[in-house]
């Protein structure tokens, strides 16, 4: 399969910079079924989905990864993107080390030493050794006695997509984030939930819609391009998740009884498909990585339903909602959402294929 059969024309100007009110977005709505395209206010989800469904969040919080500082001794700018969780060093108390993305590279070799700095806190940082893809291992320590997760979150920046052309602001601290966000660990948002409000999940449990939770922290690899010609090639790097054994038998019960599983988000698809089946059909909780690379031709075994975004042309993202509601259908809602002025990526409108 042709990594060129999944690109589409976007106009620059629709990608999302701002979000709007949380819960004001626009919705397409794709049947999987007909192929038909309908259009609606994210706030009529609630019309949408049936009595009995099973709506699966993935409640990873996002961290402020992005930290900003300078060289010690010569005083020159750094970025560094932290990726995934920290360590503990043994023997060293306080210090965790961390993989991380470091700007500028080429000068940031084993052994450099680097200082974040802001509100009352330091936190100290030693680059270890090169690691894959310009990667480092990065040793950070807090000066003032605080743990080094509390430096972070006091010092850190919010680090907001590529595509997002602006510095991070404080409310993008909130906004950047699920209202039912809870395990910390991600470094991007699980964009598909920025959507709901509490008003809204209200009103869903009220109309008898089931809730459940699994984790994905989100890693750096959810903005990898593919870069192979043939979609087979490509691979998606593996990122933890959980699905602890109370929400494992809520999805267990709805599959038995033949009410649809409806995934938020395509990280909370990747969770759902890789999960072992017991022989009654039952999913089996789970806790670990994944690298589940889903594109047209998966057959889905656990998820009925999608609510997503809309996502970039040629990503692995946009194989996996075509992989459920067929790439010709799929296609064909992403030109219609063009040309009705949907807004795209993270900040963006909403997708659901039922």
């Amino acid at each position: 399969m042709n990594v060129s059969d999944f690109d589409f024309e976007l106009p620059p100007g629709l990608i999302a910079q701002e979000p709007g009110p949380r819960g004001g977005s626009r919705l397409l709505v794709l049947d999987r079924a007909s192929g038909a395209i309908t259009h609606a206010a994210f706030s009529r989800i609630t019309e949408l989905l049936r009595t009995g469904d099973v709506l699966v969040l993935n409640d990873t919080r996002v961290f402020p990864a992005r930290l900003l500082g300078r060289r010690v001794p010569s005083g020159g700018a750094v970025e560094c993107l932290l990726l995934g969780t920290g360590r503990e060093v043994q023997g060293v108390p306080g210090a965790e080390d961390w993989d991380a993305l470091v700007h500028p590279g080429q000068k940031l070799k084993p052994g450099s030493r680097v200082l974040f700095e802001g509100e009352g806190t330091v936190l100290e940082g030693e680059i270890l050794e090169r690691r894959f893809h310009g990667r480092r291992r990065v040793r950070l320590r807090e000066a003032s006695g605080t743990s080094v997760a509390t430096a972070i979150d006091a010092i850190g920046h919010v680090p907001l997509p590529p595509y997002i052309h602006r510095a991070d602001r404080p409310e993008d601290r909130e906004r950047y984030q699920t209202v039912y966000a809870r395990e910390r660990g991600s470094i991007a948002a699980p964009t598909a939930g920025l959507h709901f409000t509490a008003a809204l999940l209200s009103e869903l449990e009220a109309k008898g819609i089931e809730r459940v939770q699994v984790t994905l922290h989100v890693g750096y690899g959810t903005f990898k391009p593919v870069r192979t010609d043939q979609v087979e090639g490509h691979t998606v790097d593996p990122e933890a998740f959980e699905v602890s054994p109370q929400a494992a038998a809520v999805i267990s019960r709805a599959r038995r009884e033949g009410r649809r599983v409806i995934a938020v988000g395509t990280t909370t698809v990747r969770v759902l498909e890789s999960l072992e089946l017991a022989e009654n059909g039952d999913v089996t909780p789970a806790r670990g990585e994944t690298g589940a690379f889903i594109y047209p031709g998966h057959r889905f075994r656990v998820v009925d339903g999608l609510v997503t975004n809309f996502h970039l042309p040629r990503s692995s993202l946009l194989m996996l909602v075509s992989a459920l509601g067929g790439r010709g259908a799929v296609l064909r809602a992403y030109r219609e959402a063009v040309d009705h002025g949907y807004r795209f990526y993270s900040y963006g409108d909403a997708m659901v294929v039922l």
